[in-house]
């Protein structure tokens, strides 16, 4: 745990007491504050309260009287679509709202560094997709060498959960826009920007108050180095203004689209190869197309961000390269469950937006994909052009008539995620890839992307048991 600084004594209201709730509420008691804690859930309040916290309403008036600050869960609305009454109070009565992630950032340097060898440094990964592979990676590779390392964040751990840091560590955090867009204190040693597409566009007024929150991470957090997916006008842009001249090797490009040799910093995958430059000349190499834990452009992606964070905390490209062979992937996330009878089965849930399931898309050559669910805001246009390797969709959820007719391939309404595997089964041929990639929330039928994965996994057993 890493005890919050600065606050004790005080008062701290904790608003949403799901896994980072508490995960705070404890981590300001250890820091001497009085937690005093809400939830709208009663359930969730009960198991604060069996935890030894005072849970108050904070909607009463006079709530926030002698209170210091509120800290809020990252998916309680602060702003759009419209403030939670709780925010609102807060800010009415002129009470500082902040987060878990801001609490970490000023708390996490102690006086024991003063000891250390190598001070311990924070990598933190945002972007619309890829961000929990690439933080994964970061931490798999650093693992692979014995450098001391801790994932934390939207993957892992609460950020206040993980144990303080000890010489040379390296924390990695995966953090979505949610969480860089309400923390008062951001400042990473390193930040990724992966990439930028459409996504959560009601939490944020848009997407330029989407893309401003990712910002956050850089334009307040001054890293020291920063990690810039400049395939999206939007990292284009972020590159330029964190960027003093053509040069600047603080900023690292990458590109899964361009081939990268100006005089900066730059990494990028093209036909399966990764490349490194740096001042024009080509210092590294590696053939992704044998990873299996890495398959498809999007995943490239991934490797570059990961190779170029490692590469700018001293590893070499051969120790990166041999770690990358030994990545066993993430659950949901172009997780191989299967390969049986020439057909190999392919759980992609986290595809949750249609850019992400566009990138799966371009990863198999004949595609038997199941897809559908709630579908997002902006329709399923950006994925035309994206469909050429489907031989057939299966489409699930409740609005799956509706789903199928926005789609540009064959597609049988199958509803149910058994009935879509069992005829994806009934029709694989050998060479298939049978992939969901739902380019929709689950919340329809699930209670999340991972719920959705496990039934997708389990039809598939079970169809080949």
């Amino acid at each position: 745990m890493i005890p919050v600084l600065g606050v004790s004594g005080a008062q701290v209201a904790v608003l949403g007491l799901g896994r980072s709730g508490l995960a705070t509420a404890k981590a300001l008691r250890a820091g001497g504050a009085e937690a005093v804690c809400w939830d709208d859930n009663p359930e969730a309040r009960a198991a604060a309260e069996d935890s030894g916290f005072c849970c108050r309403d904070l909607r009463k008036a006079g709530a926030f009287d002698g209170v210091a600050s509120l800290i809020v869960s990252p998916g309680i609305p602060h702003l759009y679509p419209a403030p939670h009454a709780v925010v609102r109070a807060a800010l009415t009565a002129g009470v500082p709202v902040d987060n878990d992630i801001g609490l970490f950032f000023r708390s996490f340097a102690a006086q024991e560094w003063d000891s250390f060898d190598t001070i311990p440094q924070v990598v933190a990964v945002t972007g619309s997709n890829g961000k929990s592979t690439t933080a994964a990676l970061i931490a798999h590779i650093l693992g692979h060498v014995g450098r001391p390392v801790q994932l934390a964040g939207n993957i892992g751990r609460g950020v206040l959960d993980i144990d303080p840091a000890i010489d040379s560590e390296v924390v990695v955090l995966e953090l979505s826009s949610y969480q860089t867009e309400l923390a008062r204190s951001l400042t990473p040693d390193v930040a990724v920007f992966t990439n930028l597409s459409p996504d959560h566009l009601d939490r944020h007024g848009g997407l330029g108050g989407y893309f401003a929150a990712k910002r956050r991470l850089f334009a307040e957090g001054g890293p020291d180095r920063a990690v810039i997916g400049i395939d999206e006008a939007e990292g284009l842009y972020l590159a330029g203004q964190l960027s003093e001249g053509p040069g600047d090797d603080r900023v690292i490009q990458i590109s899964v689209e361009d081939k990268l040799t100006g005089p900066g910093w730059h990494v990028f995958a093209r036909k399966g190869f990764l490349s490194e430059y740096r001042k024009t000349r080509q210092v590294g190499s590696i053939d992704l197309r044998k990873v299996a834990g890495l398959p498809g452009a999007h995943n490239h992606q991934n490797a570059c961000a990961a190779y170029a964070v490692c590469r700018s905390l001293g590893l070499a490209p051969r120790v990166i390269e041999a770690a990358f062979h030994s990545y066993p992937g993430l659950p949901h996330r172009s997780q191989i469950v299967a390969d049986q009878g020439g057909v190999t089965y392919v759980n992609d849930s986290k595809a949750t937006n249609v850019d992400s399931a566009a990138k799966a898309l371009s990863a198999f050559k004949r595609i038997r994909w199941i897809c559908g669910g709630l579908e997002k805001e902006g329709g399923l246009d950006g994925l035309k052009g994206a469909t050429g390797a489907v031989a057939k969709a299966y489409v699930i959820g409740r609005e799956a008539a509706g789903f199928a007719l926005g789609l540009d391939v064959e597609a049988e309404i199958c509803t149910s995620m058994a009935v879509a595997v069992k005829r994806a089964m009934a029709e694989a041929e050998t060479g298939d890839t049978v992939l969901l990639a739902p380019a929709a929330a689950s919340f329809d039928q699930y209670d999340n992307f991972e719920q959705r994965g496990d039934d997708f996994t389990a039809e598939v057993h079970k169809g080949l048991a």
